[in-house]
């Protein structure tokens, strides 16, 4: 039996917190890490106890033969998820006096200094700090690992997505290298659409393979509700009495509002009065917003403001302000986040949650539906979709109701088939090389190209790129004093190299503005990106500051903190949707099914979105004549295959087309004019597709599509090929043009 085999310090714990009987998941994980030396993914929903599942063996093992190092690494996408796992992990590891350590750039200098000169127990540590400790204490590494036995990589499906996903994997086989250790590799997710890929890339590199225990699904409740308003004017069950088919609200908003106000906030504001809830938002500037708008209306009704903000452009003392005041069950308030919180840090029961508008991901919205319905309570989450009313005289996409398909999209591909995005590795990530170059030869010394080389292009992330690309890539370096040869012949890091490796920025490798420190007194506010002059004012924390100075060289904005709203600013933030999300989208317009989740206003607003497709002819054909030679294309495809098409017209068949001023909403629809009829557009587009294709065409003469962060430093060559090889979704946009070709007889 399980039990019995875990040390007498974890039963105690068990017996401690009256747990009547272990889960399927710790039970599976217990026999996968006891009896195999495999690595192992546990795929579980949240507040399933997977932490436990891990580590609950792993502990067992080092009680029983303690490790002479660092035993377990630990490795978290956030530094707030590393704070909270690692009080969990502290109780549960003080009796047996296993110690337990956290590493990021918030923990105290003297705390690190203790774990350098005793390493021993359980390290928590962020992609990017890891990358920190292997530039800068190279020489201790094998000291510190030398007995290191497992890697438990958190939210596995946030670490492997991406450049950070690539880095994740090239820093765990270069700790292993450096310190002459074979880790065992954890992941655990709720999450993961892809279970066998998802454990052959956890495996990467390692000769070894994954265990992924099947669990039995259990039927889960949930509260759902998807509500849709105009910001302004007459909500569309006002205007479309007949198409509610006897759909309610949850419980009716109280008539709490101030005047004008966006009936869309007006929902939230009254649905989370004495409740303690959380509200998703998809950007920064969108949380400040909704954020300021919330505590106004507390103001407006004289209530005290009982509303918290979460994003990571806030100082950690805002941020972990927010996490306690939540943690404490006597205090009913609401934060309104960004992904920050999407994650599994405790913040204790949560009653409800909000999405404003919709993810971009099935994954998003499963982790933010999952925030809730811990203790036995089952999870609740309300979609809140707004929209600008469409004039009269609007053109036809724009009177779609996007975010309102695209959650009903979110949620019915869970709902039927229980899909979700799989793990999507980048093929060509020169920019990653790049950082894993700088970083190695930064941290090894000088190093020979060929020995350089045999290094990076053996981490199993770079198996596509050839010896050619790295050796253009070392030309281009040299050139550009980013590396610097020796009398010897050997390669060091140059002057530019030196200037972009000192800087703390160095260790992500996700895309980052260039930040100021925002001030108030002696008080961190948190960041910001393009500060105005002074005297202007921004919007940051949830309040409005006026600025007082901007200190450009040292990066600092000094403010005082004043009434109103302003807009705020953080940088561009896109997501990309998957092409089975639109898809999904377009079968929403053509069924004539309704969605017991939808209240009264999305149901007519989507009773009236089908009514529109269907006499428009959306919903059968993806070519729509808007009047006159002026068209809109739906090509119902994802992010990255949509740009494919984009660039399809443009270069490939634009000329034979006579098609001009082509503008995108992107992955939605493109609009252009044409001199050509529908027949022509159909046929050119599949003779086009016939024709080889060199990805590269789909570049723009003199273009450099800068992606990632660091493709400034990559040659333009290999920035292109990247791009065209590595990102453009060229086999979807193929297959999608080649299906219209084959059911052409369906075109009217």
């Amino acid at each position: 039996m399980v039990f019995d085999r875990y040390a007498p310090f974890i039963q105690d714990f068990i017996y401690c917190n009256n747990w009547e009987h272990l889960r399927a998941i710790q039970v599976a994980a217990a026999d996968a890490i006891f009896n195999t030396e495999d690595h192992v993914l546990l795929s579980a929903s949240t507040a399933s106890g997977k932490t436990e599942a891990a580590f609950f063996p792993i502990l067992t093992l080092f009680s029983e033969d303690p490790p002479k190092s660092v035993g377990a690494i630990y490795i978290g996408p956030l530094k707030a998820l590393i704070n909270d796992q690692f009080q969990r992990l502290t109780q549960l590891c003080k009796e047996a006096e296993i110690p337990v350590w956290h590493w990021h750039g918030d923990v105290s200098q003297t705390h690190k200094a203790k774990m350098l000169k005793h390493p021993s127990g359980i390290l928590q540590i962020t992609p990017e700090s890891l990358e920190a400790l292997l530039l800068h204490k190279h020489a201790t590494i094998r000291h510190l690992f030398c007995d290191l036995r497992f890697i438990v990589i958190d939210e596995v499906h946030s670490l492997l997505r991406g450049d950070r996903g690539g880095q994740t994997l090239c820093l765990m086989e270069r700790l292993s290298r450096m310190a002459g250790v074979t880790p065992r590799r954890i992941g655990l997710s709720a999450t993961i659409g892809d279970l066998e890929r998802t454990g052959v890339i956890l495996a990467m590199g390692t000769g070894k393979k994954t265990v992924i225990p099947k669990l039995e699904q259990t039927k889960a409740k949930w509260r759902l509700s998807m509500e849709h308003f105009y910001v302004q004017g007459q909500q569309a069950s006002e205007d479309h009495p007949d198409a509610l088919s006897g759909a309610e609200p949850l419980a009716a908003p109280t008539d709490t509002a101030p005047t004008h106000a966006d009936p869309g906030i007006d929902y939230i504001f009254s649905h989370t009065k004495g409740k303690k809830c959380l509200v998703f938002v998809n950007s920064r500037e969108e949380c400040e917003a909704v954020t300021t708008s919330l505590r106004q209306y507390c103001e407006l009704q004289k209530e005290p403001d009982r509303y918290l903000i979460h994003h990571g452009n806030l100082s950690a003392s805002y941020r972990e302000t927010a996490e306690a005041v939540m943690k404490d069950e006597t205090q009913s308030l609401t934060t309104v986040t960004t992904a920050t919180l999407e994650l599994g840090i405790d913040i204790g029961r949560l009653e409800r949650a909000f999405q404003v508008d919709a993810p971009f991901t099935v994954s998003s919205f499963l982790q933010r539906l999952g925030r809730t319905g811990r203790r036995d309570l089952p999870p609740e989450l309300w979609f809140v979709m707004r929209e600008e009313q469409p004039e009269p005289r609007a053109m036809l996409p724009t009177t779609v109701p996007w975010k309102l398909l695209q959650g009903i999209a979110l949620v019915q591909l869970y709902l039927e088939e229980k899909w979700v995005e799989p793990p999507q590795p980048h093929k060509y990530p020169y920019s990653l090389l790049y950082h894993q170059t700088m970083s190695t030869l930064a941290s090894c010394g000088e190093m020979t190209a060929a020995a350089l080389a045999t290094q990076v292009l053996t981490l199993p992330v770079f198996r596509h790129i050839s010896q050619d690309d790295f050796r253009l890539l070392l030309r281009h370096l040299l050139k550009k004093e980013h590396l610097q040869r020796t009398e010897a012949g050997g390669l060091i890091v140059g002057l530019q190299g030196e200037r972009i490796i000192r800087s703390f920025r160095f260790y992500a490798v996700f895309q980052e503005n260039e930040e100021y420190t925002v001030r108030s007194d002696s008080q961190e506010i948190g960041t910001i990106v393009m500060p105005p002059p002074a005297g202007e004012k921004i919007a940051i924390a949830g309040h409005v500051w006026v600025v007082d100075e901007v200190d450009r060289e040292r990066k600092l904005v000094y403010c005082t903190k004043v009434k109103g709203k302003v807009p705020a600013y953080f940088g561009d933030c896109p997501g990309d949707i998957h092409t089975k999300i639109l898809e999904r989208m377009r079968q929403v317009l053509n069924e004539t099914r309704g969605y017991p989740y939808l209240m009264q206003n999305a149901v007519a607003r989507l009773e009236l979105a089908r009514h529109t497709a269907q006499n428009a002819g959306v919903n059968h054909d993806p070519l729509i004549c808007l009047g006159g030679d002026m068209w809109c294309l739906f090509p119902w495809l994802g992010s990255y295959a949509f740009l494919a098409m984009e660039r399809f017209l443009k270069i490939k068949c634009a000329e034979r087309l006579g098609l001009r001023g082509l503008s995108s909403a992107r992955p939605y629809f493109i609009q252009f004019t044409m001199k050509a009829d529908r027949e022509t557009f159909f046929r050119v587009l599949a003779e086009a597709e016939q024709e080889p294709l060199d990805p590269m065409e789909l570049v723009y003469p003199k273009e450099l599509p800068l992606f990632e962060k660091y493709d400034e430093y990559v040659p333009p060559e290999l920035v292109c090929k990247g791009f065209a090889y590595g990102i453009l979704g060229i086999d979807q946009m193929k297959a999608r043009i080649r299906s219209w070709a084959n059911g052409c007889c369906n075109i009217t």
